[in-house]
């Protein structure tokens, strides 16, 4: 059985085209503008931004920022951003490999920290979170955006998240997340629904699985057991929906 770290390596290597591509990554690329309105970024933060993929929202910080730092532990992920970062001329970014659990930074050495979509892929978010708050300085701000899981919901959403990429580890609550962080300032829940053949298309989905999941999707619109996934059509395509968390702690 691969570690759980070798299961996001391999995932995410295969992955890094897609989080480019402009024609599958709308639902990354829709939603960070608000993301960064959220964010509140000055012209004098030092930001580090935590399990970067390609960098998405390192490069949009950087036009407001001082200097950003953009780090992940999947090579390919930063091969992939680093070439997108020097063809837009975004001189003030930094890409570096690293471990969320393990930064390789002093304590306090950033301003600004933010995390897009790690915490449900790491097996301690909870490690996560203390290194984030560790090297944001006294005063900073630490952001988490991240899919959550709503505790009413009827089925279990992480069981068909991992069908789709066997790296996806568990969703948190908005509650679970708030309780790893000192003092959340502000925070934004909303739904977003997904197109599914996107959304598999991205994570590279074994045409054998992906029918699967269609399978199971379709079964509870017709009344069968609910999947978590809250299932719909939309002009004849099947779609469904996941909720994203943006939250925003002050006074690291």
């Amino acid at each position: 059985m691969p570690e759980h770290r070798d299961l996001i390596l391999r995932e995410f290597a295969r992955q890094a085209d897609a989080f480019e591509d402009d024609r599958i990554n709308a639902s990354f690329t829709r939603y960070l503008g608000r993301l960064i309105d959220f964010v509140a970024p000055t012209a004098t933060d030092v930001c580090l931004d935590v399990a970067c993929g390609t960098g998405l929202v390192a490069r949009a910080l950087a036009g407001e920022v001082r200097h950003v730092t953009a780090l992940d532990m999947t090579p390919e992920m930063l091969a992939t951003g680093k070439a997108s970062a020097d063809a837009e001329g975004a001189t003030n970014v930094v890409f570096q490999e690293g471990d969320a659990t393990r930064l390789p930074f002093l304590a306090g050495s950033f301003s600004l920290v933010v995390t897009r979509f790690s915490l449900h892929q790491v097996s301690d978010p909870s490690a996560v979170v203390a290194e984030l708050l560790r090297v944001c300085r006294p005063g900073g701000r630490v952001v988490i955006a991240d899919l959550v899981r709503k505790p009413d919901l009827p089925g279990d959403p992480d069981r068909v998240e991992r069908l789709r990429d066997p790296s996806h580890g568990t969703m948190q609550t908005v509650e679970e997340i708030r309780g790893l962080l000192p003092a959340v300032q502000a925070a934004d829940v909303f739904d977003v629904p997904r197109p599914l053949s996107i959304w598999l298309e991205q994570s590279r989905t074994p045409a054998e699985v992906a029918g699967q999941i269609e399978e199971e999707l379709r079964r509870e619109l017709s009344g069968g057991p609910a999947t978590g996934m809250r299932p719909m059509v939309v002009e004849d395509a099947l779609w469904f929906t996941q909720t994203w968390a943006h939250l925003r702690s002050a006074g690291c």
